[in-house]
């Protein structure tokens, strides 16, 4: 409780007047001041007086009165009233009083229903200290002559001074029921589903779907908002948000509302941005919690780390134990991972990071996930999964906005069977039907253990290939071309994608035609592709690698089609399919006049890559580009160290091509 306190109080100070509203040049004495205090209480009056208070009623309405009657004192001052010093110290105090009541009164006017419920203890002490504080400042002021109250009014002012706090323990009890249904979810059962929905649809009063999805995602944003700081735990919010949410799907037949709309808008991007910036958990050294630069295995317990935190772990430290098993370490010899090396620099590459950079930071706090919480997932997913068995097109968008971000619910989704029903929806001649399937699909494919069960699901391939080549919109193509990637991350479906009618020219087109975010999508499935040796002539056969290179011109993905191209650089097929394209040339080349650092050294490695096993017709084209020796020299002197190395190496290929011409 101590720290929702301190969160409250905190919002509260930042909604309080300043220390400036006291001091010169704002005059705040005597008929100004009254007049600031008068305007201030009929506002607070005006704003909440027919406001409707879902908690806290009894509350809000005695501040509200308080408010009223200090309203009708302050019009009842004469305004050539000459204020005592301690009268005029008391209003200064009411001015803050007053804004601190303001802000109360908006917070539960304004807050969601469950969450002022959850908070109800909180607020009720709130509440209570600024009861004692208008008493304590009643008890000063009430005695000042200098005020000229008639009787009337100081009755009414003495009266309300007597009032006396008193809890609305109708709040409290249903606060009480409401966990009751948490604590029967975390002893892994579901509560009885007629009183749970009467609960909520008579107790709590949210009636319809739209109030459904708002309780939702306020708590949600509160989660996002306050983190660690907040009371309930996030983990205990978490649970009554799929509490919420399996109520919803209780009572009422899922629907396309234009709050699930609101809900998509931007999900493509969020989806595959998030997708393709997570970093594989096994990249990171457990030590320093950094990419691994090089990673080695030690010998005695199998585990693998960098190895210069190993060896500082090991010979600085003086530690003889494996820092993940704890297990003594008989032998203190390592081995390189050299597979694991390999794979953590083709990821740096893609994704323009250094092997020590630390691991991307998640969008998304992580929330634990109570036994609660999982029990009232799977209880709502039940609901949504038997709604996809019976033809409904609609649950598929819940299903996409579920597989979203927590791997614990898409492991609930994929057990309660969904992945069927939603490849029989990728055939939909409904484009939002569509468009959700294959955005679920990609989703359950970002968790690993799921991409066998999608392939291995009868003709699953086939019609995301088809959404791919024929989709019913772009936005579907895209999201296909971003599912393609993350199967195709499993090396032993490599091959069988690429080989599928129709997957690499529709990646091109994807690359041709897309938006920002599908270029890229396409991008890195084309690069994915290319990492099986037996896809490189595919790729370059069917148009993948001319499409890459004419993406060259497209400034929003050159820099990550130059970093493509200089992998694929690495093998002779590829460094002398890529040289045969008229444009590669020029568009490294405007790549390093006009790109990002980072994006000048992707350029000019691979036209050093090109020179080194595209052949000699290859060679000769760079070299002889007019602009080469003056972006190289530029290069040696603005460029970043690995910029710098390349550009040498450069000029020592030109100079050679030179000196043999001159032979």
């Amino acid at each position: 409780m101590a720290t929702d306190s301190a969160m409250f109080a905190s919002s509260r100070r930042r909604q309080s007047p300043s220390l400036e509203a006291f001091l010169s040049p704002v005059d705040l004495s005597d008929v100004p001041l009254l007049r600031t205090l008068s305007s201030t209480s009929s506002e607070i009056v005006s704003c909440f007086s027919n406001a409707r208070f879902s908690f806290q009623r009894r509350n809000t309405r005695s501040l509200i009165r308080k408010v009223q009657v200090i309203a009708v004192l302050l019009q009842h001052l004469a305004p050539e009233s000459s204020l005592d010093p301690t009268a005029v110290l008391c209003f200064k105090e009411l001015y803050l009083l007053l804004h601190h009541s303001k802000f109360l009164l908006r917070y539960c006017a304004h807050s969601s229903k469950l969450w002022l419920l959850l908070q109800s203890p909180s607020l009720s002490s709130f509440f209570h200290d600024l009861s004692k504080d208008y008493s304590t400042l009643l008890d000063v002021l009430l005695p000042a002559e200098s005020l000229c109250l008639n009787d009337d009014i100081r009755e009414q002012v003495q009266l309300l001074h007597m009032q006396h706090y008193v809890d609305d323990n109708n709040d409290e009890t249903l606060r009480n029921r409401l966990y009751s249904f948490l604590d029967e979810f975390e002893n892994g059962s579901v509560p009885n589903s007629e009183e749970l929905s009467f609960f909520f649809f008579e107790k709590l009063g949210i009636k319809d779907p739209t109030s459904y999805r708002d309780e939702i995602e306020f708590l949600e944003e509160k989660i996002k908002t306050y983190g660690c700081d907040l009371e309930p735990t996030r983990s205990v919010i978490n649970g009554f948000v799929d509490i919420t949410r399996y109520v919803m799907f209780l009572l009422f037949k899922i629907e396309d509302s234009n709050e699930i709309k609101k809900q998509r808008k931007g999900l493509i991007s969020e989806e595959i941005e998030n997708t393709f910036t997570t970093l594989p958990k096994d990249f990171i050294c457990s030590i320093s919690l950094n990419i691994m630069n090089d990673p080695v295995v030690i010998v005695s317990t199998g585990q693998t780390y960098d190895r210069s935190s190993i060896a500082r772990w090991i010979h600085q430290e003086g530690r003889s134990t494996c820092p993940k098993t704890g297990q003594k370490l008989v032998d203190l010899s390592f081995v390189p991972n050299l597979a694991l090396r390999h794979l953590t620099t083709l990821w740096c590459q893609v994704n323009g990071l250094s092997h020590d950079s630390p691991p991307p930071k998640e969008s998304l706090p992580k929330v634990f996930q109570t036994r609660a919480s999982t029990e009232a997932n799977k209880a709502a997913i039940s609901i949504l999964v038997q709604n996809l068995a019976h033809g409904s097109e609609l649950a598929a968008g819940e299903i996409r906005v579920l597989t979203r971000t927590v791997t614990e619910t898409r492991t609930l989704i994929v057990e309660a069977g969904a992945i069927p029903y939603l490849h029989s929806l990728l055939k939909s001649q409904n484009a939002v039907a569509q468009e959700n399937a294959v955005a679920s699909i990609f989703n359950l494919s970002i968790d690993e253990a799921n991409r066998s069960l999608i392939m291995e699901e009868h003709d699953c391939l086939e019609s995301i290939m088809s959404v791919l080549v024929s989709g019913l919109t772009m936005r579907a193509k895209e999201i296909a071309a971003a599912a393609l990637y993350t199967l195709s991350s499993v090396h032993d479906y490599k091959k069988t994608i690429a080989n599928a009618d129709g997957c690499i020219e529709s990646l091109a087109l994807v690359l041709r035609n897309g938006t920002v975010r599908g270029k890229k999508d396409a991008v890195y499935a084309l690069y994915s592709l290319w990492l099986h040796p037996d896809n490189c002539s595919l790729v370059v056969k069917r148009g993948g690698v001319s499409a890459l290179v004419g993406a060259l011109g497209e400034e929003s993905v050159a820099e990550k089609v130059a970093c493509v191209l200089g992998v694929m650089a690495t093998q002779a097929l590829g460094a002398e399919s890529i040289g045969r394209e008229e444009s590669v040339v020029t568009g490294l080349m405007e790549l390093m006049r006009c790109g990002r650092p980072r994006g000048k050294e992707k350029a000019i490695a691979t036209l050093l890559q090109l020179c080194t096993l595209g052949g000699a017709v290859v060679k000769e084209k760079v070299v002889k580009t007019p602009a080469l020796a003056v972006l190289t020299r530029k290069l040696l002197l603005t460029g970043t160290d690995r910029a710098k190395r390349k550009a040498v190496s450069l000029s020592k290929v030109c100079k050679g091509c030179d000196q043999n011409t001159q032979r």
